[in-house]
């Protein structure tokens, strides 16, 4: 039940009861009065008070206090008129929607006693009807405050559950978009490095191998603008790879990132670099560089690791990229994601496999030709 349904049920009760309370004989305007003046005093109570509590959900002490004013002033009406016991349908709910259930189920039992209170005063021969009525509206009460506080634990629970799977969505959905764009812009690089930049530098050894001196002015300027064409070409390949890699060689950008990683997750983490590091071709130095990437990045959002190490190794035909972690680990089967995904879709681009292993922490290893 929404706050607002809530409010409207609690108004049409006090209302009813009030406009009974106006409406049956046997009490003098004085007590009529001091009813319905209570029962006032309630709904501006909850409206003024009670009700900012509930929406905020603040379970505190000012939130018992309203309790215990609404049942006093419960007793107040049911002392000047009877009657005023149907107000226990609106005013047992309120219990279990302000205080702790064991605090609410006090409050009810106390609630269904005060009537029996005040008949035993005005007429102690009616008690024994009178208590078993308390112990029917108890029992009730305490069930239907119990079903209430369960309801909104479970509307609460769904209400987060909704707002994590947004928040996975919109994560998912900006991850895969910078995941595209880098592939995008990985394919771009590396389309204009086999194809422009390849193909002038071939039109300049053509060239130069037909007159090495350039001494035919057409051909000079061939060679110029091939040259030229070539610089344009290779700034451009540049532009479309990671920042990371324009600045620095491909084992300080992994030192960088490791840093990094380290900084923004205060996990521990090494590089190690063995072999001889050498320049590689730019796909193959991007694709090892996005693995550093989306490997630190797992273990940030999933691992709970406390340390990482990070090997990159040369080899005289291949270079080798290992990431491992201390984490939780997870079932390699199941790793469908899309970031190990595309780690390897890119590392097949370029000729390279993907090793996944996960068994009291998690190793990841990236094995290119080069």
């Amino acid at each position: 039940m929404s706050l607002r349904l809530w409010d409207v049920y609690f108004l049409v009760v006090a209302v009813a009861v009030a406009a009974a309370i106006v409406m049956v004989d046997g009490f003098s305007f004085e007590r009529r009065a001091g009813a319905i003046a209570a029962i006032a005093t309630m709904a501006a109570l909850h409206l003024l008070v009670g009700r900012p509590l509930v929406r905020r959900d603040a379970v505190n002490t000012t939130a018992l206090l309203v309790c215990l004013a609404h049942l006093l002033l419960f007793g107040i009406a049911i002392a000047c008129v009877p009657l005023a016991t149907w107000l226990m349908f609106a005013v047992l709910p309120i219990f279990f929607m302000m205080v702790t259930l064991r605090r609410a189920i006090v409050l009810v039992v106390a609630a269904n006693v005060i009537p029996v209170l005040l008949e035993l005063r005005a007429d102690p021969g009616g008690i024994g009807i009178d208590l078993v009525i308390a112990a029917i509206s108890t029992a009730a009460g305490v069930c239907i405050g119990v079903w209430i506080t369960q309801m909104i634990e479970q509307s609460n629970e769904r209400a987060d559950l909704i707002a994590e799977l947004e928040a996975s969505r919109a994560e998912q959905e900006r991850l895969s978009h910078t995941a595209g764009v880098a592939a995008e812009r990985n394919r771009l690089a590396g389309e204009i490095h086999d194809t422009l930049a390849q193909g002038f530098t071939s039109i300049i050894t053509l060239v130069q191998a037909a007159d090495p001196e350039l001494k035919d002015e057409r051909l000079a300027l061939a060679v110029r603008t091939a040259r030229e064409n070539l610089a344009e070409s290779r700034a451009l390949i540049a532009a479309l790879s990671p920042a990371a890699l324009a600045s620095a060689s491909l084992p300080e950008a992994v030192r960088r990132q490791a840093a990094r990683f380290s900084e923004e997750s205060s996990v521990s983490s090494t590089v190690r670099v063995t072999g001889e590091p050498r320049h590689l071709p730019t796909p193959v130095e991007v694709v090892l560089l996005r693995a550093v990437q989306e490997a630190l990045t797992n273990v940030r959002r999933h691992a709970g690791a406390g340390e990482v190490a990070v090997l990159l190794a040369y080899a005289p035909s291949s270079v080798r990229l290992v990431v491992q972690d201390d984490g939780c680990g997870f079932s390699v089967p199941e790793s469908s994601g899309f970031g190990l995904s595309g780690m390897k879709k890119r590392a097949a681009q370029v000729g390279g496999t993907v090793a996944i292993r996960s068994s009291g922490g998690t190793t990841i290893e990236v094995e290119i030709p080069s």
